[in-house]
Formats: structure tokens, sequence, C-alpha cells
């Protein structure tokens, strides 16, 4: 297994133990409906990914990917939030190009297996009711505009220290060192759930 598999390996079993709302996201409204699309469970190959409209090969698949599910049956709608875990440079680079601002519709397809399977072992609810934009239970996979999105980019300390002194970030884009999303509970760590909540859209706004 070679160096950036093994962070990937790492990271997606931290992030297995997050929970269904990104920690330290609050919500915009009452009927927020996150739910963790990826890593998938243990032995389940069905789980959400991300694809520009007509493209049936190139798929976008986070580490770790969470949705929000908004809007209604006619104008339905998903957020996100996207976590990548980056072993070098050129995989960071290759992993922002693909989150980079477009004129093209990003879209996350939801496969029919991951909707009718229930949001998790304590919740028997089926991932489709909880999403609160059906009005029966569907019999395909579901393909929803992605409205809005905000990724986390776990980078290796050198390169972590390099950016964050030469680059500017896009307004979607957050940084960590990598260390910080393996670290056990890491969704319990006050600094990083900060950064989180500071990557809402709800964030922009003036709260009186």
């Amino acid at each position: 297994m070679n160096d950036s598999a093994s962070l990937d390996t790492l990271v997606k079993a931290r992030l297995k133990r997050w929970p269904q709302r990104p920690p330290g996201l609050k919500p915009k409204s009452p009927n927020d409906a996150w739910l963790c699309g990826r890593p998938s469970e243990v032995g389940s190959a069905a789980h959400p990914y991300l694809k520009l409209p007509g493209s049936n090969h190139m798929r976008t698949l986070p580490d770790g990917l969470w949705l929000n599910f908004g809007g209604n049956r006619n104008d339905p709608y998903v957020d996100i939030f996207a976590i990548e875990a980056c072993g070098s440079l050129q995989n960071l680079l290759d992993k922002r190009s693909r989150f980079a601002p477009s004129t093209h519709s990003l879209l996350a397809v939801c496969p029919i297996r991951w909707l009718l399977a229930p949001v998790g072992t304590e919740d028997p609810t089926a991932r489709w009711r909880a999403s609160g934009i059906f009005d029966h239970q569907p019999t395909r996979d579901v393909t929803l505009p992605v409205r809005e999105m905000r990724v986390l980019y776990g980078l290796k300390r050198p390169h972590y220290d390099g950016f964050a002194r030469t680059q500017l970030p896009h307004a979607h884009e957050f940084f960590v060192p990598i260390e910080t999303l393996m670290a056990e509970n890491s969704d319990q760590n006050p600094a990083l759930r900060a950064l989180v909540e500071r990557a809402s859209v709800t964030a922009n706004f003036l709260h009186c």
C-alpha cells in the first residue's frame, strides 16, 4: 500500500465515525436534512458520487461527502460538504480542479440502494424518507443539482504550511493538516468544529 492510499484509508476510518451532520455545522433551517454519503458502510458498494452533466465515466468520489437535501419534489437540490485527503501537491491540484468554479452544474447521484437503506444502525428510517424531498419511494437512482458546496482538504504538514503561506483559497475551500482529520475523535475537536461551522453558507449572513 502506497503512502497516499494509507492516508486515504486512515482518514476514511475516522470519517466513518462522524455523524450524519458534519460536526460543527449548525442548521440553516428546521428542515435541514443532512445525510452522510461517504465513506460508505462496510460492505456497501452503493454510495453517492458527483459528476458533470452528460458524463457517465468521470466520477468524483470524495473521501467524505455529506448531502443536505433541500427544495421540493418540483425543484429539489442538495448542498454538499466534501472532504479530500491529499497525499501530495499533485494530488491536491487534481482534486481542487474537480471542485473548481465552473459554468457547468455539478450533479450529485444518489443510487437507489443507498436511498432505500436506513440512515444508520441506530436510525432505521430509510434515507429517502429522511431527505424530506420525496412524496413516495423512488424506484431508480436519483440525480440532483448541487446548489452550494464547501470542500475541506487535508494536507500533509509541510504542504499545509507552504499552502497557507503562499496560496489564496477559493471561497468554497478550507484546509487542515491531515493529522487533524486522522486524530482519534476528530469530530469532537473544537478547532475543527469551528472551521466546519465557518464552512456553512450561514456564515455569510448577519444573525441578529
